[in-house]
């Protein structure tokens, strides 16, 4: 990436801030997690910081286990969060996320494109398969990753031919005629594919020329043919700028093949922040943070990842590749395990520096631990190294993680010249295409 290309930046809406311990500290908020005030006094403060976006992940099932210590992915339908935000804000993109695996296509491309009307389009679809919740669902099991992005690209063209069906154009809303819309305009799609069967139209109009951007979550080879096929942006967890490298390189690679330009999709990494005035209250923020996640948890991350039990290793032993026995049959995340795998053959870490990797005690996200000199230093690097086109923030410990990022790395990063200082467009697609 060149230097004179700008960063598309944007903002995780679930509380990340308050996971691990941080929600029990006393300016956590954590009583407004179930209520919007929380989540909108966010998209506005990014919104001021003009981030391309507010990004809301989504999960379909409540992990019981988890919920003595924290939320558990207890959250809010993103959708409708995103249309309450969109009211009280004017620029930013809204991101939401909907399964292709458990929803049928109708009701997602008519979500969607309503969040897009009453954004004045601003709308923009987070396409996940899914990783859990298959028994919310009348599945048994979750199926394969191939079965579930052949299903993908069947929906994913579906949603598209749905939002053309019935274009804008086709309103008329002649009074005196009394002819509200041109009929033969809106056309049935009579969709006949190996997985779905659908006629149309969709019953709502498109809103304006400006595409709504498709962002695809997954970094398995699957997931990445599949983006390459239809993504305009992937957002992704690359723990390390070689990884990040691999992945945009890739991605290009693919895009290219499928005919379409390089440029065409846009690398967001997952950027998580622990942020403080001092790099000693950034370690401490982050350690109190994760001070219950504990040695068993950690070593239970590898055993199911990669098949490695650990729990009798010495504590100064490296773990290297030939210690890592064939990869397990099934994963909750085949992405998550490969990024693992390939951390411990590249790097050969001790034991207990494998239990404190991101890629164990996290979602294998990009980590910065420190000031904001140091996501500053770090963010230019990636940059300037062609690892990405721009990152989704994961702001960490504290809601003051949150104030540093949008008060003080924002700026600094638009004083470098490598982000916009104001929107150029009204759309999440015009935010998109600023180079």
């Amino acid at each position: 990436m060149t230097s004179s290309k700008k960063l598309h930046i944007g903002m995780s809406l679930a509380p990340t801030w308050l996971s691990g311990d941080a929600w029990r500290r006393s300016d956590s908020g954590v009583e407004g997690l179930y209520g919007s005030d929380l989540y909108l006094d966010i998209a506005r403060r990014a919104e001021q910081a003009k981030l391309d976006f507010a990004f809301l992940p989504d999960s379909l099932f409540v992990n019981t286990t988890m919920l003595e210590t924290g939320a558990g992915f207890a959250s809010l339908d993103p959708t409708i969060l995103q249309a309450s935000i969109a009211r009280e804000t004017s620029k930013i993109g809204l991101l939401s996320t909907a399964s292709t695996t458990f929803y049928p296509p109708y009701i997602v491309a008519r979500q969607i494109q309503s969040l897009n009307w009453i954004s004045k389009g601003r709308a923009g679809w987070n396409i996940v398969t899914a990783l859990d919740g298959n028994a919310n669902f009348g599945l048994s099991e979750m199926p394969s990753p191939e079965e579930r992005y052949a299903r993908a690209k069947e929906f994913t063209e579906i949603v598209r031919l749905l939002w053309e069906s019935f274009p804008e154009e086709a309103l008329t809303f002649d009074r005196e005629s009394g002819r509200f819309a041109d009929p033969g305009m809106v056309k049935p799609i009579d969709y006949k594919g190996e997985l779905f069967s659908v006629k149309g139209p969709l019953n709502l109009p498109r809103f304006g020329k400006a595409p709504i951007p498709l962002i695809q979550a997954g970094a398995s080879d699957a997931g990445r043919s599949f983006a390459a096929s239809v993504a305009d942006a992937i957002f992704a967890s690359t723990p390390d700028k070689a990884a990040a490298s691999e992945l945009r390189t890739d991605l290009r690679t693919r895009a290219e093949a499928l005919g379409r330009r390089g440029d065409d999709i846009r690398v967001l990494p997952g950027l998580s922040l622990y942020l403080c005035p001092a790099k000693a209250e950034a370690r401490e923020l982050f350690a109190d943070t994760n001070a219950r996640l504990g040695r068993e948890r950690s070593i239970a991350t590898v055993r199911e990842m990669t098949g490695l039990d650990l729990t009798d290793w010495p504590a100064g032993r490296s773990v290297g590749a030939a210690d890592l026995p064939p990869p397990p049959d099934k994963v909750r995340s085949r992405t998550h395990s490969q990024l693992l795998r390939r951390m411990i053959e590249r790097d050969a870490p001790t034991v207990e520096d494998l239990l404190r990797r991101p890629e164990v005690i996290g979602s294998a996200h990009w980590q910065v631990v420190g000031t904001v000199d140091d996501a500053v230093a770090q963010i230019r690097d990636w940059a300037a190294a062609g690892a990405m086109d721009g990152f989704v923030a994961f702001p960490g410990g504290s809601k003051e993680s949150v104030r540093l990022f949008l008060e003080e790395v924002v700026p600094e990063l638009s004083e470098l010249g490598i982000f916009r200082k104001d929107y150029s467009g009204s759309t999440f697609f015009d935010h998109l295409s600023e180079t």
